[in-house]
């Protein structure tokens, strides 16, 4: 499923895109365009104009447009792809089909001179909007510090996965990457948020850059050393007890309750 991560390979993805004139706009599933828009309001607001930055903001990819023009917003929900012309920005994607089935595009613009940037979601779970309100996502994972970290925890009784998976408070940290570090962290996905101590914190925040960091070098949110065992009956990869399977936060959750603690 589209995380932090993949947004990022679809973000360096769409920079092949960039300062290439719009010719034309597809918008064929009305339910994917968001906050009210339509294909023809879409379709005038980037025609003519040019993508001229591709940013990230958590799950959120961003593209500006020229000439003052609005922020194109794409979701990807858990199955979307981004396809530049013809080249898809990841290889795999947990729980999505491989296949590139025209009619699962959602949106997409063509290019002078040819060449298209696509979103391609069998699931239907994403979305195109304009000018997203960038304001309700929280800090970038990517770029979190200890006194950010320190905040988002506070005191909160909240359950720490839910905390993390928050995108309102740390954007682009979702169910797998989110079960990653706090396996590698050691540490209980449902203890309450706030009862870190401060080596926890700063154990925790080390794992978070060392995930990101290593899954965006392979390519996947899906391709941590807890993922092959996220299965009913599977034990854990550090010291084969066997894993706990909860939901916590509304999402299922994967755990070992000998040294996650």
């Amino acid at each position: 499923m589209p995380e932090g991560i993949e947004i990022e390979l679809y973000r360096r993805t769409a920079e092949r895109a960039l300062e290439r004139t719009i010719t034309a706009v597809a918008a064929p599933d009305a339910w994917f365009l968001k906050r009210g828009l339509t294909a023809t309001v879409l379709t005038d607001a980037l025609t003519g104009r040019r993508f001229v930055a591709a940013r990230r903001r958590g799950k959120l990819l961003l593209l500006d447009t020229s000439d003052g023009g609005p922020v194109l917003g794409l979701r990807f929900g858990m199955t979307g792809r981004l396809v530049v012309d013809g080249r898809q920005g990841i290889e795999e994607l947990e729980y999505g089909s491989a296949r590139d089935l025209a009619a699962w595009d959602r949106f997409a613009v063509e290019f002078a001179g040819g060449g298209q940037l696509r979103l391609n979601d069998p699931r239907r779970l994403g979305g195109v909007e304009l000018d997203p309100d960038e304001s309700r996502l929280g800090l970038d994972a990517f770029s979190i510090r200890p006194r950010d970290l320190r905040a988002v925890l506070g005191t909160s009784t909240a359950p720490l996965k839910a905390r993390l998976m928050d995108q309102a408070r740390i954007a682009g940290i979702g169910n797998l990457l989110c079960d990653e570090i706090l396996w590698r962290a050691g540490l209980d996905p449902a203890r309450p948020a706030g009862s870190l101590s401060d080596g926890e914190r700063g154990r925790l925040l080390r794992s978070m850059r060392a995930v990101l960091t290593e899954l965006l070098a392979a390519g996947g949110s899906h391709l941590g050393r807890l993922q092959a065992a996220r299965e009913r009956g599977g034990r854990c990869p550090r010291d084969g007890t066997p894993l706990e399977r909860r939901t916590i936060g509304g999402r299922t959750t994967y755990s070992c309750p000998k040294h996650q603690r």
